[in-house]
């Protein structure tokens, strides 16, 4: 008896998810990059949003930008736009990227696999820190905005990116809801990082992968690609905020937006778990398959962008680039109405309404011999309106300068007394003009009731 105890099989179990999650969390709070990483996103936003926002000469280039020095929820806005372009999917590469290559880099796989017993349950503790730690990232980046702004600035009212007045309760719901957003598209990158990390190993592109990607999907924007196609990328995920800038708001774009990136963090979160529990970790000379990253990796991603653009293709019935004189005219006409109220409201003139100015818009691209669709910088704009009580009626011209993307920018070409200045002379000193240049923005996915056209 004593010998066939002493040569019975030992059995063993594997260590809790919970035990493995809390020693990846350990390991990852030991890194001094992520410390410093963390460090930056306490106290980058904050440094920004205050010191900027104090110059003169503002980020008018961005959403937002030229209203840093009126507002210190602007601050805010125009680091969620910067984040979203590259800095996100950077964070993203930090944590998720590397947090599977540091054990082929360290050589501790095998350590690693004795210790715990368990790839599946490696596989679920290190997603999971990694998207703590995520997390933990983008909380900081969010509070360091908000407070760097407020604190330098103060909240005062914003118009949103249709005109309409917004107070600080609004501006506060508003832009903390707009970070949240932000969440599922850096989801999405982080998986791609998890992927890259399994799939690619020591190799430095296993790490950059989520910026690769960005890089590639932020080309892919710049071009005049077709709406459908354009919010069926993760990286389109980021802007879907603009939606709530407006009454009522629009949020068509951003509930795409919001699954289409969920379901590329699920897809590339599966395929990253297959490829590991598949994996054979007894090659010690493993050092990633590019080619098994291509077939098992991009090529599941590459289809699910066909797919998600052909579901919104036929779900929404977008056509073409999205931007096109009807949508431009009717943006322009609101954001008129509203930005005219508030100038009148600055300059103690009577008060009226947006509906007492049925104001109108009349827009032309490049000419006859141009048709009157797609981005650019030659769309030429006559805005009228009419006082009450007044028989005159009231023009006033606006270039506008129309990105791919359905944001533009409409620059105020006279008559003076309008829209021809920057400052205004109000009863407490000047004042930046509302309607001088103002942002605004046209939903790609809105198409007309049949018959409008």
């Amino acid at each position: 008896m004593s010998v066939a105890a002493a040569t019975a099989p030992t059995r063993t179990t594997a260590v809790p998810v919970l035990r493995g999650y809390r020693f990846e969390l350990v390991k990852l709070a030991a890194q001094w990059r992520l410390r410093l990483v963390l460090l930056a996103c306490l106290l980058a936003p904050a440094v920004y949003t205050g010191v900027v926002s104090r110059q003169t000469s503002l980020p008018a280039d961005a959403v937002y930008g030229r209203w840093m020095g009126q507002s210190g929820w602007a601050g805010s806005l125009v680091i969620l736009v910067f984040m979203g372009t590259l800095v996100l999917p950077l964070l993203t590469c930090v944590v998720a990227g590397d947090i599977f290559a540091v054990e082929d880099r360290l050589g501790t796989w095998r350590h690693l696999l004795v210790a715990v017993r368990s790839s599946r349950r490696i596989f679920l503790a290190k997603a999971l820190a990694a998207l703590t730690v995520t997390l933990v990232l983008l909380g900081a980046l969010v509070g360091s905005s908000i407070v760097g702004g407020l604190v330098s600035i103060g909240s005062h009212p914003l118009p949103g990116l249709d005109g309409h007045a917004m107070g600080s309760a609004e501006l506060c719901r508003t832009v903390l809801l707009a970070w949240l957003t932000a969440l599922p598209p850096t989801l999405a990158f982080s998986a791609v990082g998890l992927l890259g990390s399994v799939a690619l190993g020591r190799s430095p592109l296993g790490l950059l992968m989520p910026v690769v990607l960005a890089l590639v999907l932020e080309g892919v924007q710049l071009m005049p690609v077709p709406a459908a196609l354009r919010v069926a990328l993760p990286m389109n995920a980021f802007l879907g905020y603009r939606g709530l800038l407006t009454s009522p708001t629009q949020l068509e774009t951003l509930w795409i937006g919001v699954g289409v990136s969920l379901s590329w963090a699920a897809l590339a979160t599966y395929l990253a778990y297959r490829l590991f529990v598949r994996r054979d970790f007894t090659d010690l000379a493993y050092d990633g398959s590019g080619r098994r990253f291509l077939v098992a990796g991009l090529a599941p991603l590459a289809g699910l962008v066909v797919l998600t653009t052909f579901s919104v293709a036929v779900a929404t019935g977008a056509t073409g680039s999205g931007v096109d004189r009807a949508k431009l005219e009717t943006a322009l006409a609101t954001s008129f109405s509203h930005l005219y109220v508030l100038q009148t409201d600055e300059l103690h003139r009577p008060a009226v309404t947006k509906e007492q100015l049925q104001t109108s818009a009349r827009c032309d691209k490049g000419g006859d011999r141009v048709d009157d669709t797609g981005p650019g910088a030659d769309w030429r704009c006559v805005v009228t309106w009419t006082l009450p009580g007044a028989s005159a009626t009231g023009t006033a011209i606006y270039q506008l300068d129309v990105a791919a993307d359905g944001r533009y920018v409409a620059d105020g070409d006279g008559p003076k007394a309008v829209n021809g200045y920057f400052p205004i002379h109000t009863p407490t000193g000047d004042a930046p003009n509302p309607l001088w240049q103002f942002d605004g923005f046209v939903d790609l996915l809105d198409t007309p009731p049949r018959g409008t056209r």
